[in-house]
């Protein structure tokens, strides 16, 4: 992979508004990460699930709605919601302002072709066959809206290549595809289905970031995966819970050695500030996270220390000081878009510790995972410490190694001083 060479960085709106997100919401989000993350590297505005289903209102779906399409089975903006993809423009008009504003543009499709269209036997460009020669009874269990493609058939693969011809002519830099990376039907990834978008997206010379929902992906795919993509999720979707993110470490763990630029293993969306807008996702509805101060900043040190890919999940327009601090560190940024090398060192019941390296710096993150506030222990300073002196990356402090407090579910994240 060429692309994707730094894990990508951005904004998109499922955390906050689930399937029924619209233009003005998208804009205005994009305009804040303009104006207060592009600095820092934050450049992806990405619209997520059911940008073609002119009633979604939330995170629940409706079942078998009738969706927006063109007269060859492709999905297209509801209008309602996208007034700029009036006149068959599509999402042209929303990605030409987003670049106008020195950012790239991404968008959410599932897996697939539309029931609707094979239902109807609906035509496919370039070819005589129609969406019902080309479906296969191959559905995703959570969402009503596609069935899958044989691309064993060249018309299979035909019909991803005008997907992705239209997605181009819109100026897609992004596109998040679902039901892929793992099945909870079928128990594995749709690998031919994967590759058949990354042929497509190589037909179009445009650079088009493949990512890979939902997961857990499998570790014995993992070559697949760094082949095929150019990020591939970890999980199922996360959210702002403890045990989630306590689970988290375990993934990263296992994933670690699968890091690498241009395919970047993904710990999902970072659930913070205000989310559940109009999603009733995760356990709660309209809030803003429920991590404590202390989990946010393990989350944050755990996904930048393992270069996973950051996709904000709030109301940019809501960013407060603390969430934006947590954005916007410029060692921590800086950390994560040069690791060259990154493991899990250490680990016990109430610590866990990461070591991660760069062409000329050294970083170790000291998580507490237990329930209560402690020193961290001589055992790890002794053996991993080495150094005198060292950078707390959060603080912007130096320290010395000798006491170390750190809150239950906290973290330190500190750069060696030579």
């Amino acid at each position: 992979m060429t692309l994707a060479m730094t894990p990508p960085k951005g904004w998109n709106s499922w955390d906050a508004y689930g399937a029924s997100v619209n233009e003005e919401e998208v804009l205005r989000n994009a305009r804040i990460m303009a104006d207060k993350l592009q600095k820092y590297g934050w450049e992806y505005i990405v619209v997520d699930i059911q940008w073609y289903e002119p009633q979604a209102n939330s995170s629940r779906y409706h079942d078998f709605y009738p969706l927006v399409m063109d007269q060859y089975s492709r999905l297209l903006p509801a209008e309602n919601r996208f007034p700029s993809a009036q006149k068959n423009l599509g999402f042209k008009p929303l990605a030409d302002e987003i670049h106008r504003l020195g950012l790239k543009f991404g968008i959410h499709i599932m897996r697939g072709i539309p029931r609707e269209a094979v239902h109807k036997n609906m035509a496919i460009k370039g070819t005589k066959k129609t969406a019902r020669d080309i479906a296969l009874n191959n559905i995703c269990p959570w969402n009503s809206d596609m069935y899958g493609v044989n691309v064993d058939l060249p018309e299979g693969q035909l019909y991803y290549d005008s997907l992705l011809e239209l997605y181009a002519s819109w100026g897609v830099d992004f596109i998040k595809v679902d039901d892929i990376a793992d099945s909870k039907i079928y128990g594995c990834s749709h690998r031919k289905e994967i590759q058949a978008i990354q042929k497509a997206i190589q037909k179009t010379n445009r650079e088009i970031v493949l990512s890979l929902s939902p997961g857990p992906a499998h570790i014995e795919e993992g070559p697949f995966l760094q082949d095929q993509a150019n990020m591939w999720r970890l999980t199922d979707d996360f959210w702002d819970q403890w045990p989630q993110l306590y689970q988290m470490f375990d993934k990263c763990r296992e994933w670690s050695a699968f890091i690498q630029p241009g395919s970047w293993p993904d710990c999902d969306m970072l659930p913070l500030g205000h989310i559940g807008i109009r999603s009733v996702d995760g356990g709660a509805s309209d809030r803003y996270t429920r991590f404590t101060k202390s989990e946010q900043r393990t989350m944050m040190t755990l996904w930048s220390i393992f270069q996973s890919p950051l996709m904000y999940g709030g109301e940019l327009t809501d960013l407060d000081p603390w969430t934006e601090s947590l954005l916007t560190n410029p060692a921590v940024n800086q950390m994560h878009g040069t690791l060259t090398y990154q493991t899990e060192i250490f680990r016990d019941q109430k610590w866990i510790v990461w070591c991660g390296k760069s062409s000329d710096k050294i970083y170790y993150a000291i998580f507490n995972v237990s329930e209560e506030e402690r020193n961290v222990p001589l055992q790890i300073i002794d053996k991993v410490l080495t150094k005198r002196r060292y950078l707390d990356l959060w603080e912007n402090q130096f320290i010395e190694k000798e006491v170390i407090l750190i809150e239950s579910h906290d973290c330190i994240l500190l750069e060696e001083v030579i």
